[in-house]
């Protein structure tokens, strides 16, 4: 994929003149947000609890020919979660919230996960989304309007033995979406969950490193391969732009069919 800026790019994907903030931006599913949409116009603000990452990514994507800054916080921390929003709003706002930041901590059944993987998970994944959407929302509002985007989970929508902790998590992160939509919706924000499946990031390590585990999940996946973080990013887009204008409070699933098959 072409990480330049994309010429003539349909009116209705295109972002320029819009500002986006993604958190969890510097690897994975996130930075691959942070670059498509940066591709189709933004200036983006990449954000992580690391700040050494943010401007490594954030001047990578400025070698590109992007437009990019670098936005540091640690989000299981409200201060500085709150200080982010603020810094947001003193550089102009955003029209774009991504809100990608996010853990599993725990593996194995919900009975042995501790208070401390319980109170972590749910602060990262859930309070401080909730905390940066309190905050935003109304600067989008005055704004004219805007998009909110919640990554969300494949495993929000199944029990799982091993994740459910984590999937808890991303099915109240989709349920916040659908309030927020309700909520903002009359002021013009839209908001709106993705749920990815197995997308071939640092997370799928497992799955290369077993052929029989792979091999049992392709059977549940249709479309027989994992997923590219470009065709998640690609939804983000989507949901981000002009393109999306008519779409809020739903939870778009990508994950090539795992979620509606039986395995046959």
């Amino acid at each position: 994929m072409s990480t330049r800026p994309i010429e003539g790019i349909h009116p209705l994907f295109s972002l320029e003149g819009k500002t986006a903030l993604i958190t969890g931006a510097t690897r994975g599913i996130g930075l691959g947000i942070a670059r498509c949409l940066a591709m189709a116009g933004a200036k983006v603000l990449v954000s992580s609890e690391s700040p050494a990452d943010c401007y490594r990514v954030a001047a990578a994507l400025q070698a590109e020919g992007l437009r990019a800054d670098a936005m540091p916080a640690d989000m299981s921390r409200r201060e500085q979660v709150l200080e982010l929003a603020a810094r947001v709003e003193r550089a102009g706002g955003v029209q774009v919230l991504v809100c990608n930041a996010g853990v599993s901590l725990h593996n194995g059944p919900l009975h042995r996960a501790s208070e401390e993987d319980w109170d972590r998970t749910m602060t990262i994944n859930l309070r401080s989304a909730h905390w940066l959407t309190s905050a935003l929302a109304p600067q989008m509002a005055d704004l004219g309007g805007g998009s909110i985007v919640l990554m969300a989970s494949l495993s929000a929508m199944r029990g799982n033995r091993s994740i459910g902790l984590y999937g808890m998590s991303k099915a109240a992160l989709a349920q916040l979406a659908r309030n927020l939509a309700v909520e903002w919706g009359p002021a013009g924000v839209r908001a709106n969950a993705i749920a990815p499946g197995l997308i071939d990031t640092e997370l799928a390590k497992p799955f290369h490193a077993d052929p029989e585990l792979l091999a049992r999940r392709m059977v549940m996946t249709p479309l027989r391969r994992m997923g590219k973080v470009d065709e998640v990013a690609a939804v983000a887009l989507l949901l981000a732009s002009a393109g999306g204008a008519f779409i809020t409070g739903q939870t778009l699933v990508v994950d090539g069919g795992t979620l509606i098959t039986d395995g046959s």
